[in-house]
């Protein structure tokens, strides 16, 4: 059964739950978190805070079934929360999020047939089995589908499936293969090493799709490896680098005739509790280096070290794209790249898209309600 414990010397609520579960909730934060304070359609906040004393007191808490109900001292005003919504929104812990899934790290020896699968099919029209596809492709940041139909648009309207698609200045899709005249080393035979894409955007794209539609000429093997796992281990192995590329902003920029995007990103990102985030990995977008004279040496060996990383077998994975087949990745977790190919003994052609982390984040939300 659920109690109540009003303490009003330390302003907090404090519920415990049938199970064992205990928490305190301070009076702002319950004040704050009224139900009736938000649109009962859109659930959006409408109540303004600075309307209500910061001293808000509580006169008196009452359990009324499975709801608790507060008078508050210095308005005339009721709340009325149920148990289970406080228990799920807890501070210190929060709301549960379906897309909070941890990364399973993979290296050298991952066999790509492990990668998660799906058909084009099922991804259109089940679901349930896209949920557990995306779920497990969080997981690895790197999955692929199969039986994609022969049709330049089909990828396009697989990433359309999952969230609505990412422009850069490349356009919302892009062309990979061979061109005169290219702007990009993608659109060469040339071979790509491991890189993330767009580093020198102010928020580069999310989850990258490739559907192959040829890939017929010699060479032209896609690699790939976990930024993550590099990371990590770098971390382990080497602080010293690690600190160096996850505090030093370095520049990055594409220009052409159109366009000259430019950032300073720090090669390893993390977020606010100090776990990774994203990478930004793009040695031939790499700007000329501005650091300080005297730090240069130290950065130049950090940098050297995790790209000698992104070159061993320890942690790179190949695979050859067969047509009818798309790959999906992190571009801010996972490293890709390929072999260079011979444009004069077949075709070789991909089509691209972006589908940003919060949008497939988003879906996997929605699918899972």
């Amino acid at each position: 059964m659920t109690s109540i414990t009003l303490r009003g010397g330390d302003r907090v609520l404090t519920v415990a739950w049938a199970d064992g579960t205990s928490a305190d909730f301070p009076f702002l934060w319950l004040r704050d978190n009224c139900p009736s304070g938000f649109h009962p359609q859109t659930h959006e906040r409408e109540f303004d805070l600075t309307s209500i004393p910061e001293t808000l007191g509580i006169l008196s808490a009452e359990l009324d079934g499975e709801a608790i109900r507060i008078e508050w001292d210095g308005e005339e005003h009721q709340s009325r929360f149920d148990a289970d919504w406080l228990k799920a929104h807890r501070p210190g812990v929060g709301l549960n999020d379906p897309a909070n899934i941890p990364p399973t790290l993979w290296r050298g020896d991952f066999q790509p047939a492990g990668l998660p699968r799906i058909s084009a099919a099922d991804l259109m029209n089940d679901d349930k089995a896209l949920l557990g596809f995306l779920i497990e492709t969080k997981k690895t940041g790197l999955a692929i589908v199969d039986g994609m139909a022969d049709d330049r648009e089909a990828g396009m309207a697989a990433a359309k499936r999952i969230g609505f698609l990412r422009e850069t200045n490349f356009g919302v899709t892009f062309e990979v293969r061979s061109m005169p005249n290219p702007n990009n080393l993608a659109y060469t035979s040339h071979a790509l090493p491991l890189h993330t894409d767009l580093a020198n955007q102010e928020l580069p794209p999310g989850f990258q799709f490739l559907h192959c539609l040829a890939n017929d000429a010699e060479g032209g093997g896609s690699t790939f490896c976990d930024g993550f796992a590099i990371a990590e281990d770098l971390r382990l192995n080497d602080p010293e680098a690690f600190e160096l590329l996850s505090k030093t902003p370095v520049p990055f920029r594409f220009h052409d005739d159109n366009y000259d995007i430019r950032r300073h990103q720090t090669v390893i990102d993390l977020d606010a509790f100090g776990k990774l985030q994203e990478l930004h990995f793009n040695a031939h977008l790499a700007g000329v280096f501005d650091l300080p004279a005297d730090t240069m040496e130290a950065y130049y060996r950090a940098y050297r070290k995790i790209m000698q990383m992104t070159r061993s077998s320890d942690y790179v994975i190949t695979t050859r794209l067969e047509g009818g087949e798309m790959v999906i990745f992190d571009n801010r977790r996972v490293l890709h790249g390929r072999a260079a190919f011979d444009p004069n003994t077949g075709y070789r052609h991909l089509r691209g898209c972006y589908v940003d982390r919060g949008e497939f984040d988003s879906r996997i939300r929605v699918l899972s309600r």
